[in-house]
C-alpha cells in the first residue's frame, strides 16, 4: 500500500495559516486554539521533512517550499469548496419529474418548454418519456400526462388534449395517390400503422376505418407500414411512404405549416386523450408546471 503523506483535513489549516501568516489568527478562523495549530502545522513538516514556515517575531512567513505547496492546496481546496457549493445549489434547487410517453413529449412538449423555463428558470425539469403504457399515480413531487380514459385515472385527473384524428400525409403523397375525398379512397393505399396492445386504445387503421363502414382487405393496400413508436409514424409519412393517423395536438403545427395536409375526415373519441394526473401529495412546483400543462393545452385548442 502506498504511504500516505499527508492527512488531507490538515490542508485547510495549512492554506489558513499561509492566507493569513499568523497561527492566532488561523486559529481564530478555524475555531481552534492556536497550540492546536501550531501542533498541525510542526505534523506537516515532519512528514514532509521541509519547514513550510520560516518563525518571525510577528508572525510567520512561507518558505519557497510552503509557497509551492500554497498554491496546489489554495487551488485544490478551492475547487473542492466550488464543487460543494454547486453541490449545495442543486440539492437546494426546486425540481419536478413529469412522466408521459414518446410522443407526447416529443411532438407536444419539447417544443412548448422552453416557454416554461423563461418564466420558471429556478425550477429543473426531469422529462422521463416511456413506451410502457404505465397506469400508477405520480410520486410524491412528480405529474404525468398518460393517453387513456376517465375510468382509468380516476376523477383527479384532468383531461389535457381529448382524442381527434385525421388521416394525413404530404401533398406530393396526396397528388401521386390520391385523391382521398372519401374515407373509402384509403383503404387502397400505403398505410402507416402504430403498433399497439389489443384491443387498441386509440384509433387504429380499423376502428377509424369501420367508424365509416369500411372493411378492408389486409392485402388491399400497398405494402403497409407498422411502427411501435409514433414519432417514426409521423416521420414515415413525413418522408411520403403513407398515409397515417394524426392526433391532433401533436401534429398541428406540422399541418399549420403545410408540411403535412389531411387526407381525410375527423374522427373524435371525447371520452379518451391525454389526461393530466397530479402528484400524490402537494407541491407547488409540480401544481405551476400542471396548470401552465392545462393553459398550453387550452391555448392550442381555442
Amino acid at each position: 500500500m502506498a504511504e500516505r503523506l499527508v492527512d488531507l483535513g490538515w490542508l485547510r489549516i495549512f492554506l489558513e495559516v499561509g492566507r493569513s501568516g499568523s497561527l492566532s489568527a488561523a486559529a481564530t478562523a478555524l475555531g481552534l486554539t492556536q497550540p492546536a495549530v501550531s501542533y498541525q502545522i510542526r505534523r506537516i513538516e515532519e512528514q514532509m521533512g521541509v519547514a513550510l514556515f520560516h518563525r518571525q517575531h510577528r508572525g510567520v512567513e512561507l518558505s519557497p517550499e510552503g509557497q509551492r505547496l500554497f498554491e496546489i492546496v489554495e487551488k485544490a481546496v478551492g475547487g473542492v469548496d466550488n464543487l460543494v457549493r454547486s453541490f449545495r445549489v442543486e440539492a437546494e434547487r426546486p425540481s419536478v419529474r413529469l412522466r408521459t410517453d414518446y410522443a407526447f413529449s416529443a411532438l407536444w412538449l419539447i417544443p412548448r418548454m422552453h416557454a416554461f423555463r423563461l418564466v420558471h428558470r429556478e425550477v429543473d425539469i426531469q422529462i422521463v418519456a416511456t413506451q410502457r403504457l404505465d397506469r400508477g399515480a405520480p410520486e410524491s413531487g412528480d405529474i404525468a400526462v398518460f393517453f387513456g380514459t376517465r375510468i382509468e385515472f380516476g376523477q383527479s385527473a384532468t383531461l389535457l388534449l381529448p382524442e381527434k384524428v385525421v388521416p394525413i400525409c404530404t401533398r406530393g403523397f396526396a397528388e401521386r395517390h390520391g385523391p382521398f375525398a372519401d374515407p373509402s379512397q384509403l383503404a387502397g393505399t400505403t398505410l402507416i400503422h402504430l403498433d399497439s396492445e389489443m384491443p387498441s386504445p386509440w384509433f387504429d387503421w380499423e376502428s377509424y376505418l369501420s367508424a365509416y363502414g369500411i372493411g378492408r382487405d389486409a392485402y388491399a393496400g400497398r405494402g403497409d407500414l407498422r411502427f411501435n413508436t409514433y414519432s417514426l409514424v409521423v416521420q414515415a409519412a413525413l418522408s411520403e411512404q403513407g398515409v397515417a393517423i394524426g392526433w391532433m395536438g401533436l401534429v398541428d403545427s406540422l399541418l399549420a405549416a403545410r408540411t403535412l395536409v389531411t387526407a381525410g375526415p375527423m374522427l373524435e373519441a371525447p371520452e379518451r386523450g391525454y389526461w393530466l394526473l397530479p402528484p400524490s401529495a402537494p407541491n407547488p412546483h409540480a401544481e405551476r408546471l400542471a396548470q401552465w400543462l392545462l393553459s398550453e393545452a387550452a391555448a392550442g385548442q381555442r
